[in-house]
Protein backbone atom coordinates (compact mmCIF):
# COMPACT_ATOMS: atom_id res chain seq x y z
CA UNK A 1 0.00 0.00 0.00
CA UNK A 2 3.07 2.31 0.74
CA UNK A 3 3.95 4.69 -2.62
CA UNK A 4 6.86 6.25 -2.87
CA UNK A 5 7.55 8.63 0.49
CA UNK A 6 4.25 10.26 1.58
CA UNK A 7 1.50 8.25 -0.25
CA UNK A 8 -0.59 5.19 0.29
CA UNK A 9 -2.56 3.42 -2.49
CA UNK A 10 -5.39 1.55 -0.77
CA UNK A 11 -5.60 -2.31 -2.11
CA UNK A 12 -9.27 -1.90 -0.60
CA UNK A 13 -11.00 2.03 -1.77
CA UNK A 14 -13.05 2.57 1.02
CA UNK A 15 -16.25 4.02 -0.37
CA UNK A 16 -17.74 7.85 0.55
CA UNK A 17 -21.01 6.69 1.16
CA UNK A 18 -22.69 9.36 2.43
CA UNK A 19 -22.21 13.23 2.37
CA UNK A 20 -23.81 16.29 3.70
CA UNK A 21 -23.25 20.18 3.89
CA UNK A 22 -24.85 22.85 6.29
CA UNK A 23 -23.88 26.50 5.56
CA UNK A 24 -24.91 29.58 6.24
CA UNK A 25 -26.95 32.61 4.68
CA UNK A 26 -23.87 33.72 2.93
CA UNK A 27 -22.61 30.91 1.15
CA UNK A 28 -26.23 30.02 0.65
CA UNK A 29 -26.53 33.00 -1.50
CA UNK A 30 -23.14 32.06 -3.82
CA UNK A 31 -22.74 29.92 -6.68
CA UNK A 32 -23.45 26.85 -5.22
CA UNK A 33 -26.55 27.84 -4.10
CA UNK A 34 -29.21 25.34 -4.09
CA UNK A 35 -26.57 22.59 -4.01
CA UNK A 36 -25.94 22.57 0.34
CA UNK A 37 -27.61 20.00 1.93
CA UNK A 38 -28.81 22.89 4.68
CA UNK A 39 -28.88 26.30 4.66
CA UNK A 40 -29.50 28.68 7.89
CA UNK A 41 -30.72 32.10 7.14
CA UNK A 42 -29.50 33.09 10.62
CA UNK A 43 -25.75 33.04 10.79
CA UNK A 44 -25.90 32.57 14.78
CA UNK A 45 -28.56 29.68 13.47
CA UNK A 46 -30.61 30.71 16.82
CA UNK A 47 -27.79 29.99 19.53
CA UNK A 48 -26.74 32.56 21.90
CA UNK A 49 -23.11 32.65 20.57
CA UNK A 50 -21.02 32.04 17.56
CA UNK A 51 -19.25 29.26 18.91
CA UNK A 52 -22.64 27.36 19.96
CA UNK A 53 -23.89 28.01 15.71
CA UNK A 54 -20.79 26.46 14.60
CA UNK A 55 -21.25 23.47 16.73
CA UNK A 56 -24.36 23.30 15.90
CA UNK A 57 -23.72 23.26 12.14
CA UNK A 58 -21.36 20.19 12.63
CA UNK A 59 -23.85 18.66 14.58
CA UNK A 60 -26.18 18.92 12.25
CA UNK A 61 -23.85 17.94 9.13
CA UNK A 62 -23.23 14.84 10.90
CA UNK A 63 -26.85 13.83 11.16
CA UNK A 64 -27.92 14.49 8.06
CA UNK A 65 -24.95 12.40 6.36
CA UNK A 66 -26.03 8.99 8.56
CA UNK A 67 -30.02 10.29 7.56
CA UNK A 68 -28.81 10.28 3.89
CA UNK A 69 -27.16 7.12 4.32
CA UNK A 70 -29.65 5.03 5.82
CA UNK A 71 -27.54 4.53 8.77
CA UNK A 72 -27.78 5.14 13.04
CA UNK A 73 -25.00 6.99 15.17
CA UNK A 74 -24.27 2.74 16.55
CA UNK A 75 -23.34 1.88 13.17
CA UNK A 76 -19.98 4.14 13.01
CA UNK A 77 -17.04 3.20 14.76
CA UNK A 78 -14.63 6.12 15.04
CA UNK A 79 -15.43 10.12 14.46
CA UNK A 80 -12.43 11.76 13.22
CA UNK A 81 -13.04 15.86 13.77
CA UNK A 82 -12.22 19.28 13.97
CA UNK A 83 -12.23 23.01 13.49
CA UNK A 84 -9.99 26.08 13.60
CA UNK A 85 -10.72 27.22 17.67
CA UNK A 86 -9.18 26.50 20.17
CA UNK A 87 -9.06 23.25 22.11
CA UNK A 88 -11.54 22.02 19.21
CA UNK A 89 -14.27 23.72 21.10
CA UNK A 90 -16.84 23.73 18.18
CA UNK A 91 -15.97 20.09 17.71
CA UNK A 92 -16.19 18.83 21.33
CA UNK A 93 -19.74 20.73 21.75
CA UNK A 94 -21.16 20.09 18.22
CA UNK A 95 -20.56 16.26 18.54
CA UNK A 96 -20.78 14.84 22.28
CA UNK A 97 -24.21 14.17 22.00
CA UNK A 98 -23.36 11.17 18.63
CA UNK A 99 -21.51 9.51 21.56
CA UNK A 100 -19.18 8.34 19.30
CA UNK A 101 -15.02 7.59 20.17
CA UNK A 102 -14.29 10.45 18.71
CA UNK A 103 -10.12 12.05 17.34
CA UNK A 104 -9.96 15.29 17.38
CA UNK A 105 -7.96 16.95 14.39
CA UNK A 106 -6.10 20.10 14.33
CA UNK A 107 -4.91 20.50 10.14
CA UNK A 108 -6.21 24.72 10.33
CA UNK A 109 -8.55 24.91 6.53
CA UNK A 110 -6.64 21.18 5.60
CA UNK A 111 -8.46 19.47 8.70
CA UNK A 112 -11.41 17.79 6.28
CA UNK A 113 -8.23 16.46 4.46
CA UNK A 114 -6.57 14.94 7.58
CA UNK A 115 -10.12 13.16 8.63
CA UNK A 116 -10.87 11.95 5.37
CA UNK A 117 -7.20 10.40 5.29
CA UNK A 118 -7.06 8.63 8.66
CA UNK A 119 -10.38 7.90 8.18
CA UNK A 120 -9.81 6.03 5.10
CA UNK A 121 -6.90 4.15 6.44
CA UNK A 122 -8.79 2.85 9.63
CA UNK A 123 -11.51 1.55 7.52
CA UNK A 124 -9.00 -0.06 4.83
CA UNK A 125 -6.87 -1.36 7.55
CA UNK A 126 -9.80 -2.88 9.17
CA UNK A 127 -10.04 -1.01 12.07
CA UNK A 128 -13.47 0.05 11.36
CA UNK A 129 -16.44 -0.47 8.64
CA UNK A 130 -17.95 2.86 8.86
CA UNK A 131 -15.85 6.01 10.08
CA UNK A 132 -17.63 9.45 10.10
CA UNK A 133 -15.29 12.57 9.02
CA UNK A 134 -16.40 16.54 9.49
CA UNK A 135 -14.87 19.69 9.77
CA UNK A 136 -16.21 23.20 10.31
CA UNK A 137 -15.94 26.98 10.25
CA UNK A 138 -17.32 30.23 10.71
CA UNK A 139 -16.87 33.35 9.42
CA UNK A 140 -17.35 35.49 12.94
CA UNK A 141 -16.03 32.75 15.52
CA UNK A 142 -12.87 32.49 13.20
CA UNK A 143 -12.62 37.11 12.87
CA UNK A 144 -13.24 36.76 16.73
CA UNK A 145 -10.07 34.23 17.47
CA UNK A 146 -7.40 35.36 14.93
CA UNK A 147 -8.55 38.50 13.69
CA UNK A 148 -10.48 41.81 15.20
CA UNK A 149 -13.91 41.80 17.17
CA UNK A 150 -16.53 42.47 14.14
CA UNK A 151 -18.27 45.67 15.93
CA UNK A 152 -14.49 46.85 15.29
CA UNK A 153 -15.19 46.69 11.29
CA UNK A 154 -11.71 46.88 10.40
CA UNK A 155 -11.18 47.68 7.08
CA UNK A 156 -9.90 44.15 5.28
CA UNK A 157 -7.16 44.24 2.63
CA UNK A 158 -7.42 43.14 -1.12
CA UNK A 159 -5.14 39.82 0.17
CA UNK A 160 -7.54 39.05 2.73
CA UNK A 161 -10.63 35.66 2.54
CA UNK A 162 -13.88 34.88 4.17
CA UNK A 163 -13.73 32.34 6.56
CA UNK A 164 -16.38 29.87 5.23
CA UNK A 165 -19.31 29.43 7.75
CA UNK A 166 -20.39 25.62 7.38
CA UNK A 167 -19.81 21.99 7.93
CA UNK A 168 -19.38 19.49 5.88
CA UNK A 169 -19.35 15.31 6.91
CA UNK A 170 -18.53 11.90 5.31
CA UNK A 171 -19.21 9.00 6.14
CA UNK A 172 -16.51 6.19 4.74
CA UNK A 173 -17.37 2.49 4.45
CA UNK A 174 -15.42 -0.50 3.92
CA UNK A 175 -16.73 -1.50 0.15
CA UNK A 176 -18.30 -4.89 1.30
CA UNK A 177 -20.76 -2.98 3.60
CA UNK A 178 -22.12 -0.24 1.50
CA UNK A 179 -26.10 0.48 1.05
CA UNK A 180 -27.49 2.49 -1.38
CA UNK A 181 -28.67 6.10 0.02
CA UNK A 182 -32.14 6.54 -0.44
CA UNK A 183 -31.64 9.71 -1.82
CA UNK A 184 -28.59 8.50 -4.52
CA UNK A 185 -29.39 9.20 -8.18
CA UNK A 186 -27.02 7.26 -10.79
CA UNK A 187 -25.34 4.02 -10.44
CA UNK A 188 -21.82 5.40 -9.56
CA UNK A 189 -19.82 5.86 -6.26
CA UNK A 190 -16.35 7.74 -4.81
CA UNK A 191 -13.79 6.13 -3.77
CA UNK A 192 -10.42 6.99 -1.98
CA UNK A 193 -8.14 5.65 -3.57
CA UNK A 194 -5.04 7.14 -1.82
CA UNK A 195 -3.70 10.01 0.45
CA UNK A 196 -0.47 11.40 -0.30
CA UNK A 197 0.31 12.88 3.64
CA UNK A 198 1.57 16.36 3.14
CA UNK A 199 4.97 18.08 5.44
CA UNK A 200 5.41 21.71 7.50
CA UNK A 201 6.29 23.93 4.49
CA UNK A 202 7.57 27.22 5.80
CA UNK A 203 8.94 30.21 3.36
CA UNK A 204 8.32 32.99 5.60
CA UNK A 205 5.16 34.58 5.22
CA UNK A 206 4.29 36.66 8.33
CA UNK A 207 1.06 38.21 6.90
CA UNK A 208 -2.02 37.10 8.42
CA UNK A 209 -4.20 38.64 6.07
CA UNK A 210 -2.39 36.92 3.13
CA UNK A 211 -3.50 33.09 4.04
CA UNK A 212 -3.28 32.25 0.43
CA UNK A 213 0.49 33.25 -0.15
CA UNK A 214 1.26 31.38 2.94
CA UNK A 215 -0.64 28.32 2.37
CA UNK A 216 0.67 27.60 -1.54
CA UNK A 217 4.04 26.41 -0.61
CA UNK A 218 2.09 23.36 0.70
CA UNK A 219 -0.23 22.72 -1.83
CA UNK A 220 2.68 22.86 -4.37
CA UNK A 221 4.49 20.14 -2.19
CA UNK A 222 1.28 17.63 -1.84
CA UNK A 223 0.81 18.23 -5.47
CA UNK A 224 4.16 17.56 -6.67
CA UNK A 225 4.94 15.10 -3.96
CA UNK A 226 1.42 12.54 -5.09
CA UNK A 227 2.39 12.96 -8.57
CA UNK A 228 6.15 11.46 -7.64
CA UNK A 229 4.82 8.65 -5.63
CA UNK A 230 1.86 7.26 -8.03
CA UNK A 231 4.03 7.91 -11.31
CA UNK A 232 1.45 10.45 -12.66
CA UNK A 233 1.42 13.30 -14.83
CA UNK A 234 -1.01 16.23 -14.03
CA UNK A 235 -3.38 15.35 -16.52
CA UNK A 236 -3.59 11.74 -14.99
CA UNK A 237 -6.46 13.84 -12.84
CA UNK A 238 -9.81 15.69 -14.32
CA UNK A 239 -9.37 17.66 -11.70
CA UNK A 240 -6.49 18.86 -9.14
CA UNK A 241 -8.62 20.83 -6.27
CA UNK A 242 -7.20 23.15 -3.70
CA UNK A 243 -9.16 23.70 -0.59
CA UNK A 244 -8.23 27.57 0.56
CA UNK A 245 -5.89 29.61 -1.72
CA UNK A 246 -8.42 31.99 -3.06
CA UNK A 247 -7.43 34.02 -5.91
CA UNK A 248 -3.56 35.74 -4.56
CA UNK A 249 -2.89 31.58 -3.37
CA UNK A 250 -4.12 30.39 -6.37
CA UNK A 251 -1.77 32.48 -8.20
CA UNK A 252 1.57 31.66 -6.37
CA UNK A 253 0.58 27.91 -6.89
CA UNK A 254 0.47 27.79 -10.45
CA UNK A 255 3.20 29.97 -10.72
CA UNK A 256 5.20 27.32 -8.56
CA UNK A 257 4.13 24.61 -10.54
CA UNK A 258 4.61 26.26 -13.81
CA UNK A 259 8.58 26.79 -12.82
CA UNK A 260 8.66 22.72 -12.21
CA UNK A 261 7.49 22.14 -15.89
CA UNK A 262 3.64 21.53 -14.84
CA UNK A 263 0.81 23.21 -16.07
CA UNK A 264 -1.88 22.99 -13.63
CA UNK A 265 -4.46 26.02 -15.04
CA UNK A 266 -7.33 24.20 -17.07
CA UNK A 267 -7.40 21.49 -14.63
CA UNK A 268 -7.27 23.41 -11.17
CA UNK A 269 -9.76 23.98 -9.05
CA UNK A 270 -9.79 25.86 -6.23
CA UNK A 271 -12.59 25.56 -3.40
CA UNK A 272 -12.32 29.01 -2.16
CA UNK A 273 -12.34 30.60 -5.27
CA UNK A 274 -15.69 29.05 -6.65
CA UNK A 275 -17.75 29.37 -2.91
CA UNK A 276 -18.56 32.67 -3.54
CA UNK A 277 -19.01 35.54 -5.87
CA UNK A 278 -15.96 37.83 -5.37
CA UNK A 279 -17.95 40.97 -6.90
CA UNK A 280 -21.25 40.57 -5.34
CA UNK A 281 -20.58 39.39 -2.00
CA UNK A 282 -17.40 41.35 -1.22
CA UNK A 283 -15.31 38.68 -0.43
CA UNK A 284 -11.76 40.08 -1.67
CA UNK A 285 -9.49 36.95 -2.38
CA UNK A 286 -11.92 34.46 -1.53
CA UNK A 287 -12.92 32.20 1.01
CA UNK A 288 -10.96 29.82 3.21
CA UNK A 289 -11.62 27.95 6.20
CA UNK A 290 -11.91 24.26 7.70
CA UNK A 291 -15.69 24.19 6.24
CA UNK A 292 -14.59 25.60 2.78
CA UNK A 293 -13.05 22.34 0.86
CA UNK A 294 -15.48 20.17 3.56
CA UNK A 295 -18.75 21.66 1.93
CA UNK A 296 -17.81 22.11 -1.77
CA UNK A 297 -16.94 18.52 -1.49
CA UNK A 298 -20.26 17.27 -0.39
CA UNK A 299 -22.01 19.65 -2.10
CA UNK A 300 -20.70 19.92 -5.77
CA UNK A 301 -17.40 17.69 -6.34
CA UNK A 302 -18.55 14.39 -4.52
CA UNK A 303 -21.43 14.50 -7.13
CA UNK A 304 -19.33 15.11 -10.43
CA UNK A 305 -17.44 12.04 -8.99
CA UNK A 306 -20.29 9.74 -8.44
CA UNK A 307 -21.84 10.54 -11.76
CA UNK A 308 -18.79 9.92 -13.72
CA UNK A 309 -18.23 13.42 -14.99
CA UNK A 310 -14.57 13.04 -13.62
CA UNK A 311 -13.03 10.11 -13.13
CA UNK A 312 -10.15 10.97 -10.97
CA UNK A 313 -9.52 13.99 -8.63
CA UNK A 314 -7.22 14.89 -6.37
CA UNK A 315 -8.36 16.69 -3.23
CA UNK A 316 -5.75 19.07 -1.49
CA UNK A 317 -7.38 21.05 1.01
CA UNK A 318 -4.54 23.55 2.43
CA UNK A 319 -4.27 25.45 6.27
CA UNK A 320 -2.11 28.17 8.08
CA UNK A 321 -0.78 27.07 11.17
CA UNK A 322 -0.80 29.86 12.83
CA UNK A 323 -2.30 31.21 16.23
CA UNK A 324 -2.99 34.62 18.32
CA UNK A 325 0.16 33.51 20.06
CA UNK A 326 2.86 32.79 17.62
CA UNK A 327 1.06 36.05 15.39
CA UNK A 328 1.92 37.99 18.44
CA UNK A 329 5.12 36.74 18.95
CA UNK A 330 6.44 37.68 15.03
CA UNK A 331 6.54 33.89 14.26
CA UNK A 332 5.99 33.10 10.32
CA UNK A 333 2.51 31.47 9.43
CA UNK A 334 3.83 27.44 8.35
CA UNK A 335 1.35 25.98 6.04
CA UNK A 336 0.60 22.27 5.96
CA UNK A 337 -2.05 20.51 3.00
CA UNK A 338 -3.06 16.75 2.94
CA UNK A 339 -3.77 14.95 -0.73
CA UNK A 340 -6.68 12.36 -1.09
CA UNK A 341 -7.22 10.60 -4.13
CA UNK A 342 -10.69 9.65 -5.40
CA UNK A 343 -12.19 8.03 -7.77
CA UNK A 344 -15.26 6.98 -10.06
CA UNK A 345 -16.64 2.96 -9.32
CA UNK A 346 -19.72 1.70 -11.09
CA UNK A 347 -22.31 0.12 -8.05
Amino acid sequence: MKKGRSSLEFERPPVVEAAASVVGPKEGEGPFRGMFDQVETDPMAGKPTWEAAESFMQKEACRLALEKGGLEKEEIRYLFAGDLLGQLIATSFGVKELEIPLFGLYGACSTIGEALSLGAMTVAAGYGERVLAVASSHFATAEKQFRFPLGYGNQRPFSATWTVTGSGAFVLTDSSAVLKPRDRKGSGQAVITGITTGKIEDMGVKDSMNMGAAMAPAAYSVISRNLMDFQREERDYDRIITGDLGVVGRTVLLDFMRASGRELSEIHMDCGVEIYDREAQDTHAGGSGCGCAAVTLAAVILEKVRSGEWKRILFVPTGALLSTVSFNEGQTIPGIAHGVVMEHRDL
